[in-house]
């Protein structure tokens, strides 16, 4: 959603026909995955959010309101090179240049971080539009930033969510009630986690279209979602705003998109109409210009004058006479946070955590609270993420008041870490739980192979040791192993004769320390040489978790065959 223009048409009846017309034809002929229904409504295969995968029913938009007007039928001819000049008539097709280049650099960056998750630039391009109007038709300054800001209605609950102040209206300017920010409409509360620097400026603005759209591709592409996949596709639009609708409109503009389009000008671009809200008084404005002075265009007309005065805007005082005062939400209701039975969180490193923090928002009297926003913040010298790769997620409680936070995957650096638990908007103590990241490790070491290791002294040995680790009979990967040549099996202690390795200068090595499995749990040693001793040599070979493979190695004289004894000469 973005910002109100004064462009907003009534849908009278003979509007609300020809759009449903425009939809079935649309639809049937543009959006992947889009279906018809009788009545000419846009319905989706496969589009419905699961609580797990949306994380947040009230999106990165708080589910704030978005553009519904539709692509053109016809669809624009195959791009262009960018920068040829965009034909007469041909804005509805065409994306500002500042825009485009934004949207196209965040999926390059999202190609690279994530390229798992195939984000189109298209896609950006297609919430773009509906959220905004690409930055409204691509007023942006040469670094990307918003000629004003872009705000959305204040989410007081009237017409829309109720989501009380959380950054104290940096982002938004208002302290009292949150609003969705910038040409991709974050709220604060989400862009705080989501924001991304986009430009390098080391800064990260939901008012900068670089920043933002590289925020808008890392939200989309959490949860490790494929985004070629139709299901998961749609799962990831719908987290960005909830609504069936919103999902029919994005599929639409993004198949448009990618039938083709062009670079214009900034600021050329066009404003879309119509919104998804119907109530003038709570549409999204950009901030507020300057008050006109005496005498300059837009002055109210003085008394007798034919011009009628201009209707005041509606305040934004939430205490004015006549504004509905909001019931209490359940966030309202909130009093506590409470551990909704979470098992010990504990991983090996590279490895996924088994079991998942379940956290239950009470009210002072111990009654579950649902449909409460709770973030998890991952805290302390950790690279463990959630699944997509955050750091942070947001869930909404279930009925019974209980948020279970996304999956956990160990990074490589082991220890102690803490997963943060808040209520987003509302001053509660947050519950933290802590988490540990332990080293890799192996239960079992067997050889590859069942030849016999044997030299000849002074000779070295044909084959080399090749061993594989595996930890409840997976493979171990990435595990720290030592390999030591041993004086027996009672005596773990380095051997000082038999069998040896060399070093890089050549010397001889006894005891091989760093040696870590590859990605299949296999370990091949380096080549072994014999000594002049003789007889049976033991190879130990340990591991982190305690797998142990002791190897025989044999140094033998190599064996010759006797000559028969000459034949007596007879006597003379």
């Amino acid at each position: 959603m973005s910002a109100q223009f004064g462009r907003r048409l009534r849908k009278g009846a003979v509007a609300t026909t020809v759009a449903a017309a425009a939809v079935a034809a649309l639809s049937a002929s543009q959006a992947p995955g889009v279906t018809v229904d009788d009545s000419g409504r846009s319905t989706a295969a496969d589009a419905q959010p699961s609580p797990d995968a949306t994380g947040d029913d009230s999106g990165a938009t708080g589910n704030s309101p978005y553009y519904t007007d539709l692509p053109p039928l016809n669809s624009p001819s195959p791009a262009p090179t960018v920068g040829t000049p965009a034909a007469p008539g041909s804005t509805e097709a065409g994306i500002p240049a500042t825009v485009l280049d934004a949207y196209k650099r965040a999926a390059s960056s999202l190609q690279s971080s994530k390229p798992g998750c195939n984000l189109p630039w298209e896609l950006l391009a297609a919430i773009g539009k509906v959220e905004s109007g690409q930055a409204r038709g691509g007023r942006v300054d040469a670094d990307g930033n918003t000629i004003g800001r872009i705000l959305g209605p204040k989410l007081n609950g009237v017409g829309f969510a109720h989501i009380s102040d959380t950054d104290g209206g940096a982002y938004d300017g208002d302290s009292v009630y949150d609003r969705a920010v910038g040409p991709m409409q974050f709220i604060p509360s989400t862009w705080e986690w989501a924001g991304r620097d986009g430009n390098d400026d080391g800064k990260k603005d939901p008012n900068n279209i670089y920043d933002a759209a590289l925020a808008a591709g890392h939200y989309l592409c959490r949860f490790g979602w494929d985004l070629s996949t139709q299901s998961d596709l749609n799962s990831a639009i719908l987290s960005y705003n909830n609504s069936q609708d919103y999902l029919n409109t994005v599929l639409s503009w993004l198949e448009y998109y990618r039938k083709g389009t062009h670079e214009i000008p900034d600021g050329t671009g066009s404003i879309p109409d119509n919104r998804s809200d119907e109530n003038d008084s709570a549409s999204p404005t950009p901030s507020p210009t300057p008050p006109s002075t005496p005498g300059t265009p837009g002055t109210p007309s003085t008394p007798g004058s034919n011009t009628p005065s201009p209707t005041p805007p509606p305040s934004d005082n939430p205490s004015t006479p006549g504004t509905p005062t909001p019931k209490p939400t359940p966030t309202d209701t909130v009093d506590h946070l409470e551990d909704a039975g979470t098992a010990k969180l504990t991983a090996q490193a590279g490895d996924t955590f088994t079991k998942r923090i379940s956290t239950r928002a009470e009210t002072s009297a111990g009654k579950a609270v649902g449909k409460v926003r709770v973030r998890f913040t991952i805290v302390g010298d950790t690279d463990t993420t959630f699944t997509g790769g955050e750091s942070v997620a947001t869930v909404v409680t279930n009925s019974s008041g209980v948020a279970v936070a996304p999956t956990l995957k160990a990074g490589e650096t082991t220890g102690e870490f803490t997963v943060r638990a808040t209520v987003v908007g509302r001053s509660v103590t947050g519950l933290d739980y802590k988490a540990t990241v332990t080293e890799r490790v192996a239960d079992t070491l067997a050889r590859t192979s069942d030849t016999a290791l044997t030299c000849t002294p002074g000779g070295e040995f044909a084959d080399q040791v090749e061993v594989k680790a595996t930890y409840n009979g997976a493979v171990a990967d990435q595990v720290a192993a030592t390999a030591t040549l041993i004086t027996s099996a009672d005596d773990a202690t380095a051997n000082t004769k038999g069998p040896y390795f060399k070093d890089a200068d050549g010397k001889t090595v006894r005891t091989l320390t760093g040696l870590e499995t590859d990605a299949d749990g296999l370990l091949k040693l380096p080549k072994l040489y014999a000594d002049d001793t003789t007889g049976t040599f033991l190879l130990r070979v340990t591991t982190s978790g305690g797998a142990t493979l002791t190897v025989e190695l044999t140094v033998a004289a190599a064996e010759t065959s006797e000559s028969p004894s000459p034949s007596a000469s007879p006597s003379a």
